[in-house]
């Protein structure tokens, strides 16, 4: 699959530029910008290409045969939106039972353009004790792959500064949808 999965790749243009930081066996990676749905195909076989394999949170709904057999087989968790309280929980649990776990979160939450990302993935980085990998897919260059790494240090508004400032340069494939800074922009959803 990782051959498979790279050569693809490249028939279509797009590179991997950047691979797994060394030394880190368990973390969560956030990935942006998203804005469509092909995110989740160049993404997937981006760390299919590497022999990475990510588990990613979706939500329970699509855990309907036989597309739930799918999903699970491509390393995705259940989770129910409605009880968000134990899922931090629940997903720091599975990371600290685990000698190798990367969890892959998209902190927009949605496709769609929001006011601010969604918080959790850095709660269960914290919690955890994990660091954060920049994912990232520029369109504008058709580059992807792991970035920066950054330890969260309980101050969310200056790791924020820090992980805004590296996705700034990253274009989405609709940048209409993609708001980095968690602007006040009362028109818009919630993340």
């Amino acid at each position: 699959m990782q051959k498979l999965a790279g050569w693809i790749l490249r028939m279509t243009g797009w590179t991997i530029t950047h691979d797994m930081p060394q030394g880190i066996p368990r973390a969560v990676i956030i990935m942006a910008p998203h804005t469509s749905g092909w995110d989740f195909v160049w993404g997937r076989l981006g760390f299919a290409s590497k022999g990475i394999k990510a588990n990613i949170v979706i939500k329970k709904e699509f855990f309907f045969f036989p597309l739930g057999l799918l999903l699970k087989y491509l390393g995705a968790i259940p989770i129910d939106r409605g009880l968000s309280t134990g899922t931090i929980k629940k997903i720091t649990s599975m990371i600290n039972r685990s000698d190798e776990f990367f969890l892959l979160i998209t902190p927009e939450g949605t496709r769609k353009l929001v006011k601010r990302w969604k918080k959790g993935f850095y709660f269960i980085a914290q919690q955890a004790d994990v660091p954060i990998i920049l994912g990232f897919l520029d369109y504008k260059n058709k580059t992807g792959g792991l970035g920066k790494v950054i330890y969260p240090s309980g101050n969310y508004e200056k790791d924020m500064e820090e992980i805004e400032a590296f996705y700034k340069t990253k274009q989405a494939k609709y940048p209409e949808h993609f708001n980095l800074s968690p602007q006040n922009l009362d028109s818009l959803p919630e993340g």
